[in-house]
């Protein structure tokens, strides 16, 4: 019974919690669960799109095998070469993540922006590579990010009386968390890759009248840190 009294009290003390995408990563004024207010924001692209995987077409053994033998080269980078980079859902990718790629690549920045289309999403992807040999491309790196909050109501609220004195007594801490997928497509075979970096955390404490700054600092903190984790194992990992 006591352990299920304290189970209770954690569940009552958290007042909110929220996934946002890293391309609509504004303030919740609507507090937990409303969309953000990034009014170019019109939804995600998907790894079908990318790839060029159509979910209406069937692919049996005979297909798969060529794609196979088609594919055996893996994506590769050297330090200098030009990259083509997405942020899935943004019309450009974030200045972090620009700034953390641009001292080891040639880095062009291309939309993220879903197109309005059917289910052609191997015209969608081959029409990407095409555009990436257009500017002597030879990877294509394309990024999803979400940002996973919860909110722990400390119990302060109770001990104002006077509102003013309430709005600036931090009365929540907010625990927030990054992950991020990176997707490296090589433009010429059309091979690729896929890799998360390690999910990253911060917890922050705010008031009434400094919440909406608190939640953007942290969204500010994660991104660097994860874009700068992103960047060291792209370059890890795919350097030849």
């Amino acid at each position: 019974m006591r352990n299920l009294v304290v189970a209770l009290l954690v569940v009552v003390g958290l007042v909110g919690c929220s996934t946002r995408s890293i391309s609509n990563s504004g303030y919740d004024r609507g507090y937990y669960g409303a969309a953000a207010d990034n009014p170019f924001y019109q939804g995600e692209l998907s790894e079908f799109d990318v790839l060029g995987i159509a979910t209406s077409d069937s692919y049996d053994q005979t297909r798969i095998a060529a794609r196979l033998a088609q594919t055996k080269r893996s994506p590769s980078l050297t330090k200098g070469d030009a990259v083509l980079l997405i942020q899935s859902g943004a019309m450009l990718p974030d200045q972090d993540m620009l700034d953390q790629l641009s001292p080891s690549f040639r880095v062009i920045p291309f939309s993220g922006v879903p197109e309005k289309r059917d289910d052609n999403k191997s015209g969608y992807a081959s029409s990407l590579r095409y555009a990436a040999a257009g500017a002597g491309v030879e990877t294509i790196v394309v990024y999803w990010g979400i940002l996973e909050a919860g909110s722990e109501n400390l119990g302060t609220k109770t001990v104002s009386w006077i509102p003013i004195v309430g709005a600036v007594v931090p009365d929540e801490n907010q625990l927030m968390r990054i992950r991020l997928k990176v997707c490296v497509i090589d433009v010429e075979s059309g091979a690729w890759d896929i890799f998360t970096p390690e999910a990253l955390t911060d917890s922050a404490l705010s008031a009434v009248l400094n919440r909406g700054q608190s939640d953007q600092r942290q969204v500010a903190r994660l991104k660097e840190q994860a874009y700068a984790a992103a960047s060291r194992d792209l370059l890890l990992r795919y350097e030849h």
